[in-house]
């Protein structure tokens, strides 16, 4: 669900749309009808075209008297009936929604996502999927098939991300639940393609979650996404930048994350406000994360968060394991220090949604 108070139908960083697009067929001046979601799981076979008619044979002569009494001709002489339409492959019912058009998604040389690339765990790290997700690992395999055939076609995941979605994105966000306390309310600043928002929701049914993204094309992947998994009940999406929404229903988390956004101290600057007054900032860094920290630990202190601490998830899981800067909120921080630089918006995007830092992350 997309609250509309909060930026839905206003036009996001980069896009000229008017929001996230009702659902399928609905059309909207000037951009045509939108697809939503092709669904994994149906058969990627291409429909078989019936074989072209038999050429009509020439007209017979006049029939003679003795011909008018001869039986009826034979049906053998009619051309074949059509090859059949080979028939979808079973699909699982909580993807088989009317709200999809059953249509398979197609990469640009043609071939279906989901036939290149398979959603399943690798063996190699089935077990630790296993232990993250629990018995909501089918949940988990029917996200990891969104994401490698939509989200591929739609530009939320690199084609070269889609092989190892499991071990660099999957099980590494899931990996910092263990570090969120039971019951939470949780909030994903410039969640994208649902990293690491949707993994949260999956492995965490009892979290409550809102999904802050600004670009409209990736709060309606978000919104699709969230009804397909049945997400609803504990899952928001809300279209805005972060600095929009602190006054709305996002503020006031126990949690907020960020993966992959923007260097630590505009980063603190637009997260901090969403939590209150003893909430934490979990946001998701990589190889130079002690180094980030120590950086703008000032900045961070000077917005009313406490020193940055890092914290490592998933130890003896995963190697290497998911290096997780936390803040701890201590005071209000004042609106001065929260404006945002210029050329930036609170998604964390400066031409690009890159963290400033290492490579920027699609999705």
């Amino acid at each position: 669900m997309t609250d509309p108070r909060f930026g839905a139908g206003d036009a996001g960083p980069g896009e000229e749309s008017p929001g996230p697009p009702p659902f399928p067929g609905k059309k909207i001046p000037g951009r045509g009808v939108r697809r939503p979601i092709a669904f994994p799981g149906r058969s990627s076979a291409p429909r078989v075209s019936a074989p072209p008619a038999a050429p009509a044979p020439p007209a017979p002569a006049p029939p003679s008297p003795a011909a008018s009494c001869s039986p009826a001709s034979s049906d053998a002489s009619r051309p074949s009936s059509p090859a059949a339409v080979p028939e979808s492959s079973p699909v699982s019912p909580l993807l088989d929604s009317a709200l999809f058009d059953g249509h398979p998604a197609r990469t640009p040389s043609g071939d279906t996502p989901d036939s290149l690339v398979s959603a399943e765990p690798p063996a190699e790290i089935a077990a630790v999927a296993a232990e993250v997700f629990g018995d909501r690992l089918g949940l988990a395999v029917d996200y990891a098939r969104l994401l490698v055939t939509d989200g591929v076609v739609r530009g939320l995941i690199g084609p070269r991300e889609a092989p190892r979605i499991w071990e660099r994105h999957l099980v590494n966000c899931a990996a910092m639940s263990e570090i969120i306390p039971e019951g939470a309310y949780v909030v994903d600043v410039g969640s994208g393609a649902g990293l690491p928002g949707i993994v949260l929701a999956v492995a965490r049914p009892d979290l409550r979650i809102t999904l802050v993204e600004p670009l409209a094309r990736r709060t309606a992947f978000l919104s699709e996404a969230v009804t397909a998994l049945g997400l609803d009940s504990t899952v928001t999406v809300v279209r805005g930048r972060a600095e929009d929404v602190v006054d709305g229903p996002p503020a006031g988390a126990d949690v907020v994350t960020a993966r992959a956004v923007a260097p630590l101290d505009r980063l603190a600057g637009w997260c901090l406000p969403l939590a209150k007054v003893g909430g934490r900032l979990l946001a998701l860094k990589g190889a130079t994360a002690a180094e980030e920290a120590a950086e703008y630990r000032d900045a961070v202190v000077a917005l009313g968060g406490s020193d940055p601490v890092l914290r490592l998830c998933g130890e003896g899981l995963i190697d290497p394991p998911a290096t997780v800067i936390e803040v701890v909120v201590q005071s209000r921080p004042k609106p001065s220090i929260r404006a945002v630089g210029p050329g930036r918006d609170a998604g964390g995007r400066a031409g690009g949604r890159g963290s400033g830092r290492g490579r920027p992350r699609r999705g």
